[in-house]
């Protein structure tokens, strides 16, 4: 605002409004939001007959271990495609083990396993999106 004659600035939309105002040299900046407003319960949606089971979250089995993703991202593998892969099914894992990396904002994030046994399934594919807390890897601990 010092660069330029702008005075003034307000922006509004939605829940959002933003007001910049330069006075006497000195800028000002008001920022209104509307207020937070409890979201509704989500609600249960039976499966057509016959739709894969796939997108059920995984059941619990005795000896079995899940790690989850940390974070919002692509889910890779390996480190490129010429790259061995980090982690398939018969793998032996340590709790520091890179098991994967997940692609979030152009930065790439190695994930560890935090548990140690051994990779008895992968559960997501190469390249696909995944969300926080989503299961990636079943592991059998001793």
């Amino acid at each position: 605002m010092k660069r330029s004659e702008i005075s003034e600035f307000e922006i509004e939309e939605k829940d959002f409004k933003l007001r910049l105002s330069r006075k006497n040299g000195e800028t000002q900046i008001i920022q209104a939001a509307a207020p937070l407003v409890a979201a509704p319960a989500p609600v249960a949606v039976a499966a057509p007959a016959g739709a894969p089971a796939a997108a059920a979250a995984p059941v619990e089995e005795k000896g079995i271990s899940i790690v989850k993703s940390p974070m919002v991202g692509t889910f890779y593998t390996a480190a490129s495609p010429e790259s061995p892969v980090f982690a398939k099914v018969g793998t032996k894992v340590g709790a520091d083990s890179t098991v994967c990396i997940i692609e979030a904002m152009k930065v790439m994030n190695e994930i560890q396993a935090e548990i140690s046994g051994t990779i008895t399934e992968v559960l997501i594919e190469n390249g696909e999106a995944v969300e926080y807390g989503q299961p990636l890897f079943k592991v059998k601990t001793a």
